[in-house]
C-alpha cells in the first residue's frame, strides 16, 4: 500500500499530511456549529410560544367553552360594581312616571271642593316633584333588592350560558344569544330582569308599573373598535389549538438536547420563558389601563367594565404567573444539578446531613438493610424516575396554579429526601457511611464537567 504523497507545501522530509483527519475535524466542528445554530433558534422560538401557548389554553377554555365560562363569569352577579350597574340600567329601562303635577292638582281641587282653604290646595300642589321623586326611589328600591338576591344570580347565569354562543359570535363570527355584538360594541339583553322587577313592582302595589312596555333593553358591557382585528386573531387561535403547547414543549425539549451544554441550555430555556411570560404579564396591566382610560360613553359603569375584565382575564394572569414560578424552579433545580462548585456543594452538604441522619438511626437500632442498598445503587435511576412522574402530574393537572408547582416541588423534595436517607443508610450498612470512610461523600471523585 502506497505513503500518500507529501503536500506540495510541505518541507523536504517532512511527515505527509493526514488531511482527511482534518477534513473529519473540520466538519465535526462544522457540525457542532450548525447544531448549536439550531438549537439557538429553537430555544428562542420555545421562549416566544410558551406565553402564547398559554395564550390558546385560555381561549379554548375560557372563552370557547360555554360551563367554564359560566363559571368564571358567575360571581360577577354579586360583584357591587355590576349590581350597581344592573340596578342603574333596569331602572332606566323599567321606566315608571308618575304624573305627580297632575295627581296633585286633581287632590287639591278635590280638597278645595269639600271647603278646605285654598292654601291647602296649593300645599298639595307643592307636593307633586316629591312624588315624582317618591316613585323613582320605589322603582330603584325594588331593582336594588332584586339584584341583591339570588334571583338575580339564576337570571344573570342563565343569560350569560344562552349569551355564550353570542361571545363565540363576537371572537369568531358564529352564534347568538343574549350578548349582541354590533361593530365593536357587546351588550348583554337585560330585559328578562327588567321583566322580573317589574311583577314586583306591580305586587308592591305600584300600579303605573302595570303600564310598562315590554322591553329588549342592552347593558353595554365593553367596546372595542377592533374588535374585528380581534376576530381573526382568535380564529388564527382556535386552529391552533391545543397542538401549540404541545409542540412548544417538543421544540424547547429538542432545542435543548441538541445544545453542546444542555444543563446550561435547560436553565437558560426556563428563565427566557418566565421573563416572556412576565412581559405578556406587563402588557396585560397596561392593555387594562389603557382600555379603562379610553372607555366610550356607551359603557355606562367603569367599574363594571373593570371587572368583567378582571374576572374574564384572571385565569390568564393565573397561568402567567405559573409559568413564571415554573420558569424559575426549572431554572434552579437544572443548575443545582449541575458540577458548579456551589451546586456541588449544596449536594453535598445534603448527603452528609444524610450520612448523620442515617449514623444516628443505625446507632438506635433503625437500618435500611438491602433496601438502602439497592436505593444507592439504582438512586440516580430513581432520582429520574420521580422527575417524570412530577412532570407527568404537572402536565395532566386540570389547570395548574402557582400553588400546583410549590406542592409539587414539595413533593418531589420530599422524595428526594427519603431516596437520599435510604441510600445514606446503605452507605452506612456497607461501612461507607463514617466520616471520610471509603466511599462516603466527601471521599467521593468530583464529577467531570459534563455537558451542562
Amino acid at each position: 500500500m502506497s505513503e500518500p504523497s507529501p503536500s506540495p507545501g510541505d518541507p523536504p522530509g517532512a511527515a505527509p499530511t493526514d488531511r482527511p483527519t482534518t477534513a473529519r475535524a473540520g466538519g465535526s466542528r462544522g457540525g457542532r456549529i450548525a447544531k448549536s445554530a439550531v438549537s439557538a433558534v429553537l430555544i428562542t422560538l420555545t421562549c416566544i410560544l410558551v406565553p402564547l401557548s398559554l395564550l390558546t389554553v385560555w381561549v379554548h377554555d375560557i372563552v370557547l367553552d360555554t360551563d367554564r365560562y359560566v363559571s368564571t363569569v358567575k360571581p360577577l352577579a354579586s360583584n357591587p360594581a355590576i349590581e350597581e350597574a344592573a340596578v342603574g340600567r333596569i331602572t332606566k329601562a323599567a321606566d315608571v312616571h308618575v304624573d305627580g303635577s297632575q295627581v296633585t292638582a286633581d287632590l287639591a281641587k278635590w280638597l278645595e271642593s269639600q271647603g278646605l282653604p285654598p292654601r291647602v290646595g296649593n300645599a298639595v300642589k307643592a307636593l307633586g316633584p316629591q312624588l315624582d321623586s317618591a316613585a323613582d326611589q320605589v322603582v330603584s328600591k325594588v331593582a336594588t333588592r332584586f339584584v341583591e338576591s339570588d334571583r338575580f344570580e339564576k337570571v344573570w347565569t342563565v343569560a350569560n350560558r344562552a349569551a355564550h354562543n353570542a361571545v363565540v359570535h363576537a371572537l369568531t363570527g358564529k352564534g347568538r344569544g343574549a350578548v349582541g355584538v354590533d361593530g365593536g360594541t357587546v351588550t348583554l339583553d337585560v330585559g328578562e330582569a327588567v321583566d322580573k322587577v317589574k311583577e314586583e313592582l306591580v305586587a308592591a302595589g305600584v300600579s303605573p308599573a302595570e303600564k310598562i312596555p315590554e322591553v329588549d333593553k342592552q347593558m353595554v358591557l365593553f367596546q372595542n373598535d377592533k374588535l374585528g382585528q380581534i376576530r381573526g386573531a382568535v380564529r388564527l387561535l382556535d386552529v391552533l389549538g391545543n397542538w401549540l403547547p404541545v409542540l412548544t414543549v417538543v421544540l424547547g425539549a429538542a432545542g435543548v438536547l441538541l445544545a453542546a451544554r444542555r444543563r446550561r441550555a435547560l436553565v437558560t430555556t426556563a428563565l427566557c420563558a418566565a421573563f416572556a411570560c412576565l412581559l405578556v404579564a406587563i402588557a396585560l396591566v397596561v392593555g387594562r389601563r389603557y382600555y379603562l382610560d379610553h372607555l366610550p360613553a356607551e359603557v355606562q359603569s367603569p367599574a363594571a367594565a373593570a371587572a368583567v375584565f378582571d374576572t374574564l382575564v384572571r385565569f390568564l394572569r393565573v397561568s402567567l404567573r405559573t409559568a413564571m414560578v415554573l420558569g424559575i424552579v426549572v431554572a434552579l433545580g437544572a443548575y443545582l444539578s449541575g458540577a458548579g462548585r456551589l451546586p456541588r456543594g449544596v449536594r453535598g452538604r445534603a448527603d452528609r446531613t444524610a450520612d448523620s441522619a442515617a449514623r444516628w438511626g443505625a446507632g438506635h437500632g433503625v437500618h435500611t438493610g438491602g433496601a438502602g442498598r439497592w436505593v444507592e445503587a439504582h438512586r440516580h435511576a430513581l432520582t429520574v424516575g420521580a422527575l417524570l412522574v412530577i412532570a407527568l402530574v404537572f402536565a395532566l393537572w386540570n389547570h395548574p396554579t402557582v400553588l400546583t408547582v410549590l406542592l409539587l416541588v414539595l413533593i418531589l423534595l420530599a422524595v428526594l429526601a427519603v431516596l437520599a436517607l435510604l441510600a445514606a443508610g446503605g452507605r452506612v450498612a456497607d461501612g461507607a457511611g463514617g466520616a471520610g470512610g471509603a466511599g462516603g461523600p466527601a471521599d467521593r471523585p468530583a464529577p467531570r464537567p459534563d455537558r451542562e
